[in-house]
């Protein structure tokens, strides 16, 4: 499963990456800012091609990298390109007995960690940002943003009390 980059001088820059059952996918990130993507599966005598603009092609790499996230078992490192030195992880976690019937502010997440918490799963309902009054249940299901050693801070200090 190598992937191989070439430089197209006046095209772009190709990346092709060859799966263990032999499909190949080439994308092409072009110079006029758009993104080509062929698929060529394994036997097949044609590729198909899709063209996608850079919102597009950035929705389909969070989609890949595992941006929907599973609770308990996700965490994606986010690193922004106009600013190189921002390192940003999202991980999820489950609410623990340690936690639950205590409220964000009471726990001092941020103040301790430096993690905000931007959202909680309870069942069927969501919690985006949550206020500092938010109560956590056992099982909740929480996303965490940060810098990593401030997510292990949080998991030290917090998580299990």
């Amino acid at each position: 499963m190598p992937l191989r980059s070439i430089n197209l001088p006046g095209i772009g820059t190709k990346y092709e990456l060859e799966t263990e059952k032999g499909d190949v996918l080439a994308i092409f990130f072009l110079k006029n800012g758009n993104i080509q993507m062929y698929t060529l599966p394994h036997n097949a005598a044609a590729p198909s091609v899709a063209e996608l603009n850079p919102a597009e092609a950035r929705r389909l790499g969070t989609i890949l990298s595992g941006a929907i996230m599973e609770a308990d078992k996700e965490s994606v490192e986010m690193a922004f390109s106009a600013l190189s030195d921002l390192r940003i992880s999202v991980h999820t976690y489950k609410i623990g007995r340690p936690m639950a019937g205590k409220c964000i502010g009471d726990l001092q997440i941020r103040a301790k960690t430096g993690v905000t918490i931007i959202g909680v799963s309870r069942g069927e309902q969501n919690t985006i940002n949550p206020p500092p009054e938010f109560i956590f249940e056992e099982g909740d299901a929480v996303v965490a943003i940060g810098e990593t050693d401030q997510l292990k801070r949080f998991e030290h200090e917090c998580m299990v009390q």
